[in-house]
């Protein structure tokens, strides 16, 4: 599965971006969708998660500020991001998880977000 991540970039504190992720090569429905982060020196970390019937996972940190959404017709996840924090600034990674064997997870190039404050 390919995954071309768009959005993001400079954003302030309390303010909203929305990142989106285009999936295609595979059938969308057979795959977990979600993001994930990496801030520099940090460690990757969830941001959310989302099934293909629409059941949702986050992170502690984002939880209530940021909403993951999928389109399973045009194979599409969304990440809205509302409420910015300066400690959201991270690179934010698309990621696909196949649910059905062979069961495997791909990743997209990373697209950078920053806060200020």
């Amino acid at each position: 599965v390919q995954l071309q991540a768009s959005g993001g970039g400079l954003g302030q504190a309390g303010g909203s971006l929305r990142l989106s992720c285009a999936a295609s090569g595979t059938t969308f429905s057979n795959f977990i969708m979600g993001w994930y982060r990496q801030a520099p020196g940090e460690q990757r970390e969830l941001v959310a998660t989302v099934t293909s019937g629409g059941t949702t996972k986050y992170g502690d940190s984002v939880e209530g500020r940021f909403t993951i959404s999928r389109d399973n017709r045009k194979n599409t996840v969304h990440l809205q991001m509302n409420s910015l924090l300066p400690e959201d600034t991270a690179v934010y990674f698309c990621n696909a998880r196949r649910t059905i064997t062979p069961v495997f997870t791909s990743w997209g190039q990373g697209t950078e977000v920053t806060v200020s404050s």
